[in-house]
């Protein structure tokens, strides 16, 4: 057996063992000590193995039977654990109905068929050109209060698009509301569990996120359908005229709610202790800030793995949302509403991928589901084959099964290592920055081709080859990372110092 690395052994373990008759587990949550940060804790930790060191047939059954990283129980997860699931599966409902409510609206316009994606890029723009200030505005305050702010200004968003002003602009605003969201949601995970729990909490907030994601394209569909829409209009306040008067205006006055609804859980999120306060508030040192912890993260060696893989995901997830709509439109002779439930199939097999994934890939293996990225992008090729809807469901629910599989390890080991580096919020910042781009590139590049009227089978064989090339250029970058030294000894390791 190969000895654990230095530091592993008390960092990353200790929580989850009694040594020397010292049940640390039984002290509070995770080991920690009333009214002490996570690294006065660990200190305490430290001095309590000095001081009562394990046996060396308590080391010895320890090794051999280490705790598992992916088989730490759900009712284990701290409370307030629940309150951020249930803040996410609102304001992410509320998202991915709003975008088939838009799409929707675009068409009742008569727009060309190119601004569908181009709603998508709108909403990816704010996190690209922001992502040097939302890490730092994450971290100036309790993450629950900064999810509360930027659900408030999505809200105005959707007024905004009321008030007939082009989605595109109005989408945008919404995107600027989830820019500043996104640091505050991945964020807080790392600040209020321990990295051994990491892969399970994101196999739970993916789960809950691909939920409201099946669910919210569905109510999309339902909302903007013509049966659900008279019922909708019909409805009138007393004395108050609401000025709705279309489908798609009723649809984004029922998404409202759920935003609201968001943000009453948003302020039941617990503040997890961490320090707050930012060392300077000069945009010209965050912005440098920024540049260096982006560079940090590229040069990691695990760091550029996870990020490398997370940014084509994400690219190729938002892509396939698009193409998704219109081979459905063409293959099964679908139209808006029906082409959405297909979207939320493939969300179902997210979810089955996301669920396997939390419960049997560790933190320490995640780098062992990249050939299933290579797979994913064969898969998307048997689309341009199928004609049929049971065909199409199944191939739907593979889809997504390895897209699920595949993304929720990567993302927690780049959660882990980004927090490790720099601290959490300014790690989803650089992780947005870059995931980001990569929507804006490929959604970028397909509305180019549906401009110049490049067909949908062209589109898909395009696609499915680019996401199997590229997984495939980073497993021989990891190999050659490998190659030179051994760095997935660093997985599991935590920050030597406290939050920021």
């Amino acid at each position: 057996m190969r000895a654990a690395p230095a530091g592993v052994f008390v960092d990353f373990r200790v929580n989850q063992r009694t040594f020397g008759g010292q049940g640390f587990a039984a002290d509070a949550p995770h080991g920690r000590h009333a009214g002490q940060t996570w690294y006065k804790t660990r200190a305490a930790l430290f001095a309590d193995i000095i001081t009562n060191p394990p046996t060396r047939t308590e080391a010895a059954e320890f090794l051999e039977d280490p705790p598992g990283e992916s088989t730490v129980a759900f009712e284990e997860m701290k409370h307030g654990f629940y309150t951020i699931m249930a803040a996410q599966f609102f304001s992410s409902l509320a998202d991915n109905a709003l975008l088939i409510a838009a799409i929707r609206l675009l068409q009742e316009m008569r727009e060309p068929d190119w601004m569908q994606p181009s709603l998508q890029q709108s909403f990816v723009i704010s996190y690209v050109v922001l992502a040097p200030l939302v890490g730092a505005f994450a971290d100036s305050m309790p993450k629950g209060r900064v999810m509360l702010i930027t659900n408030a200004i999505k809200v105005v968003g959707c007024i905004l698009m009321l008030f007939s002003v082009h989605p595109l602009m109005a989408y945008a605003v919404v995107g600027f509301g989830a820019a500043a969201y996104s640091p505050a949601k991945y964020g807080i995970l790392t600040e209020l569990l321990p990295p051994h729990q990491l892969v399970i909490a994101n196999g739970w907030i993916e789960g809950t996120t691909v939920a409201s994601i099946i669910l919210g394209v569905l109510l999309g569909g339902v909302l903007v359908s013509p049966k659900v829409a008279t019922v909708l209009l019909a409805f009138d306040l007393p004395v108050i005229d609401t000025g709705v008067d279309t489908p798609p205006g009723a649809a984004i006055a029922v998404i409202m709610g759920l935003y609201v609804i968001a943000a009453i859980f948003n302020k039941f999120i617990p503040d997890t202790g961490v320090d707050h306060r930012i060392v300077n508030r000069n945009p010209l040192y965050l912005l440098r800030e920024f540049a260096h912890c982006n560079a940090l993260l590229w040069r990691d060696r695990l760091g550029q793995i996870s990020l490398a893989t997370t940014t084509m995901f994400w690219g190729a997830g938002a892509t396939l949302k698009f193409i998704v709509l219109a081979w459905a439109a063409q293959a099964l002779g679908f139209d808006l509403s029906q082409a959405s439930y297909l979207q939320g199939v493939v969300a179902v097999g997210i979810a089955l991928g996301a669920v396997v994934a939390a419960r049997y890939v560790s933190l320490r293996r995640a780098v062992d589901v990249l050939p299933i990225g290579a797979a994913m992008g064969i898969v998307v090729l048997s689309m341009i084959l199928v004609t049929s809807l049971p065909v199409a469901i199944t191939l739907m629910i593979a889809i997504g099964a390895c897209a699920g599989f595949f993304v929720v390890p990567m993302n927690a080991l780049l959660q882990h290592r980004g927090h490790v580096l720099m601290g959490a919020g300014h790690s989803i910042a650089v992780q947005n920055f870059n995931e980001n781009i990569g929507i804006l590139v490929m959604v970028g590049l397909y509305a180019l081709m549906v401009r110049a009227g490049i067909g949908i089978n062209t589109a898909i064989m395009l696609f499915g080859v680019f996401v199997s090339v590229a997984m495939v250029l980073v497993m021989i970058r990891h190999r050659s990372n490998q190659a030179q030294s051994d760095s997935l000894h660093l997985i599991g390791i935590d920050r030597a110092g406290g939050g920021r």
